[in-house]
């Protein structure tokens, strides 16, 4: 997230505002996705097979609705570039990725 606020006040001062308003509500709502996922994960424990997949298909398509918001806010409106709001929702990711990654690269045995 602090990465997706610093981004957007780089914009915000060379003045393009509608990036940095997507970068921000993009990475919002993916930290959203993963409050909602860490919610969600404990109850799919101790359920029959059934239950299991009928909560795990909800817990994806809600999540992949949830997603879709900023997409579709950006979308319907001039104020939030599209693009930028599509980087936002993978700015977690990216994060957590690149960090992995440097741990890996950079550990010492």
């Amino acid at each position: 997230m602090a990465l997706a606020i610093i981004a957007a006040l780089v914009f915000l001062a060379i003045g393009a505002k509608p990036v940095a308003k997507g970068l921000v509500l993009g990475t919002l709502f993916s930290v959203f996705n993963f409050v909602v996922m860490a919610m969600l994960l404990p109850l799919r424990l101790d359920k029959s097979r059934r239950q299991s997949v009928l909560i795990n298909l909800g817990s994806i398509g809600s999540r992949y609705i949830l997603l879709a918001v900023p997409l579709v806010i950006a979308i319907q409106m001039d104020a939030v570039n599209f693009i930028a709001a599509a980087t936002g929702l993978f700015m977690v990711q990216a994060v957590l990725l690149g960090e992995h990654f440097t741990k890996m690269v950079f550990r010492r045995d």
